[in-house]
């Protein structure tokens, strides 16, 4: 997983003015879950106002989850108990707020956050518990631009913005499970390349 995504380099220059005040890696990590769990919470409040101020606090916990690790790196202070802390808080926010934007319409939207929050969980199982996966970055503009595949947690909302929440729940419910059977009726001697909804420090 890359360290040099887009994202990381927006997030860099405001981790450098934070790292001299003292704020650990975990601290920021905290932050990121509270921020993610808040978001969930008013997406499930369905759609209005209360989305739209969900999304913005969801945009403010992405930013948060990469700077925990740039910060871990910007002053030595990276671990693995971290790294997995880091990588369980990613799972549950991306879990909660799927769950969240479908109880915020029906049950039936309810049932699609469900299944797309379980698919998550199997998946993080899949790529960070046993690792029968291997992860890769995607690179545009000859390099200059690197994208981490978690980083398309960033349309969750966006694409409530625009009205678009029940077709990215359908889909979510549709495609998250099948990259969870892909995975594992192919991992079987070798370890395919992924994308990872799960994230990391």
């Amino acid at each position: 997983m890359s360290h040099n995504t887009l994202i990381h380099r927006i997030v860099r220059p405001g981790v450098r003015l934070v790292a001299p005040m003292g704020a650990t890696p975990n601290q920021l990590t905290t932050l990121r879950l509270v921020t993610g769990l808040t978001a969930a919470g008013l997406f499930a409040c369905g759609p209005g106002i209360s989305s739209n101020i969900a999304g913005v606090i969801f945009l403010i916990s992405m930013l948060l989850d990469r700077a925990d690790g740039e910060l871990a790196r910007q002053t030595g202070q990276m671990s693995l108990a971290g790294h997995r802390y880091d990588l369980w808080c990613d799972c549950t926010v991306n879990v909660v707020t799927f769950i969240g934007i479908g109880v915020g319409f029906s049950a039936a939207e309810a049932g699609l956050g469900n299944i797309a929050g379980l698919a998550i969980v199997i998946l993080f199982w899949q790529l960070n518990v046993v690792k029968v996966a291997a992860v890769r970055t995607f690179s545009f503009l000859k390099g200059h631009i690197t994208i981490d595949p978690d980083d398309a947690m960033v349309l969750v909302p966006v694409l409530v913005w625009l009205g678009f929440a029940r077709p990215m729940l359908l889909a979510a419910a549709i495609v998250t499970p099948l990259v969870v059977l892909w995975i594992a009726f192919t991992s079987s001697g070798s370890k395919p390349e992924i994308n990872n909804s799960a994230g990391g420090r």
